[in-house]
């Protein structure tokens, strides 16, 4: 049997320090970008059960309540749900305390399972997706860093990352092709990936101007650049339907 270890990164990322990563006009336009990618992966699933692993940062509970999506979040330390209880209305989304590797639901429990901000920061990431698969009817939603962007140069620049940002963390980062095998291994198909950002995530945060942000971006999405090196990542597997 598998020792029993209790994942705990979403406490940092369910922080206020954490939070103020995405606080100002810049913070908004990173949120929002992230909101509409993932509304659009669930468009075909109006009115789904989603668990939100990890989701005490609150980042999408309300993008997904306000879709009215059946939203449920776990959380690691009863803190986790801190700014759940904050900016979201008491009733309108569910939370429980447990460890993320060893979820307390029923297999197939949810129409949709996702995670967003912590893939990178876990170390047992393939129990975690197993986890996640194992509880999913119909897909499986979460974000990583990808290797194949900026991200390249990650031990060269992490220290300068890090001065310049202040609270940023040691990450973990994936390739497409890594995270393609391990869902194939948990029965769930090749997953569509929505990329992001071209521009790495602190430039944008040192501009402090959204507009220039997007303009940015946009020219990076109209020549393909965002499609073929973006990151972070958000992306839908969904479950084969021949089991």
């Amino acid at each position: 049997m598998l020792e029993h270890v209790t994942e705990t990164a979403d406490i940092e990322t369910a922080s206020d320090d954490y939070a103020s990563r995405f606080a100002g006009p810049v913070g908004k336009y990173f949120l929002d970008v992230q909101a509409r990618l993932t509304l659009e992966l669930l468009r075909d699933l109006p009115r789904a059960s989603v668990l939100d692993v990890g989701g005490g940062h609150a980042q999408l509970t309300l993008p997904l309540v306000n879709k009215g999506y059946d939203v449920t979040v776990t959380g690691s330390a009863d803190i986790c749900r801190a700014r759940l209880d904050k900016y979201c209305e008491k009733g309108r989304f569910s939370y429980i305390t447990c460890d993320s590797l060893n979820l307390p639901f029923e297999d197939n429990q949810f129409d949709v399972v996702m995670a967003f901000r912590l893939f990178p920061h876990v170390n047992q990431w393939q129990r975690l997706m197993k986890e996640m698969c194992r509880v999913a009817g119909k897909a499986v939603i979460f974000d990583y860093p990808d290797k194949r962007s900026a991200n390249i140069l990650y031990d060269i620049l992490f220290d300068l990352k890090k001065n310049m940002e202040g609270n940023t963390r040691t990450y973990t980062l994936f390739s497409r092709k890594e995270i393609t095998a391990e869902l194939a291994l948990n029965h769930f198909t090749t997953p569509v990936f929505r990329p992001e950002f071209f521009v790495p995530m602190v430039i944008h945060r040192k501009l402090k101007n959204p507009a220039i942000s997007r303009s940015l971006e946009t020219v990076s999405r109209l020549t393909g650049l965002t499609a073929l090196l973006g990151s972070p990542i958000i992306l839908r597997s969904n479950i084969k339907q021949d089991l």
